[in-house]
């Protein structure tokens, strides 16, 4: 096929063929003269690309359930005055004397002052947001500050909400980080009650490892964990540990993760409830 070439445009020619034997190599071309200098300057790289998509968290919205408390105490409308705030404080028992009745006066003027821009209108008020924000404020919400248990704790398990780890071993991502038993020590430190044991048979066979499955993270034993989980298990909290163990183990292995089981809470001097949940990939 021809192609043609416009006159005012003088054709550029393109090399196909390599170069001879003989032909002389210019500056910057690959192997010419100062080819070795320029590339111990340059230094030599190596790169190894896992993923590179970025993922972006969902912007947050306001729970429903905040939206409808909101809207029963400000009326229906769209802003909670300082009164309507009051109102709040008293009915949840948050106003105890003259330094009470001031509270919401002082949450208010704390948002109103925090915004970049305040919308214009006749009195202080709150937005459902700020109100939302007002709610989980650690400086604004006493209760949220309260170290101490305050709730009746005599409830069946499945009554709460329980301060719960995933992949509780591993010290970074879930690619290539090593696996340890540190995280799993932190976690219980700060009051975490559910620890994330994944369990795989080690390089030989014959014992269990700890490790984010088919991935490159170096395992830790899950005997080493175990250990830990005892001797750190209460103390940040009295209230019990749940660990959770995904199971990728032939049936000898599953018959040796429970003795170890019983060997740590024999130690413990503590009962041990005994729900297996085996989970094949």
């Amino acid at each position: 096929m021809e192609r043609e070439i416009s006159p005012e445009a003088p054709p550029t020619r393109t090399r196909l063929l390599p170069r001879g034997p003989n032909e002389e190599r210019k500056p910057g071309d690959p192997g010419g003269p100062g080819a070795e200098a320029e590339a111990a300057e340059m230094g030599t790289y190596k790169c190894c690309i896992f993923f590179t998509r970025r993922f972006a968290p969902p912007d947050a919205t306001t729970p429903e359930d905040v939206r409808t408390l909101f809207s029963r105490f400000s009326g229906g409308t769209p802003y909670m005055g300082v009164d309507e705030l009051r109102r709040y404080l008293a009915a949840t028992g948050e106003l105890d004397g003259d330094g009470g009745m001031d509270a919401a006066d002082r949450i208010v003027d704390r948002f109103l002052q925090g915004r970049s821009r305040t919308p214009r209108f006749g009195r202080p008020a709150l937005t459902v947001d700020d109100f939302h924000n007002f709610l989980f404020s650690e400086d604004l919400n006493p209760p949220i500050r309260q170290s101490k248990v305050h709730h009746d704790m005599n409830a069946p398990l499945s009554h709460y909400f329980i301060y719960t780890g995933h992949n509780s071993y591993l010290t970074g991502n879930q690619l290539s980080s090593d696996c340890s038993d540190a995280p799993i020590i932190k976690a219980l430190q700060i009051g975490v009650r559910v620890i994330e044991l994944d369990m795989w048979p080690n390089s030989s066979k014959d014992d269990i490892d700890i490790l984010h499955g088919r991935t490159l993270t170096a395992p830790v034993s899950l005997l080493k964990c175990l250990t830990s989980i005892k001797e750190y298990a209460f103390v940040a909290s009295p209230y019990p540990v749940i660990i959770t163990l995904e199971d990728h183990l032939t049936s000898d292995l599953q018959a040796k993760v429970a003795k170890y089981l019983e060997i740590s809470c024999t130690i413990l001097n503590q009962n041990i409830f005994k729900n297996f949940l085996h989970r094949k990939h």
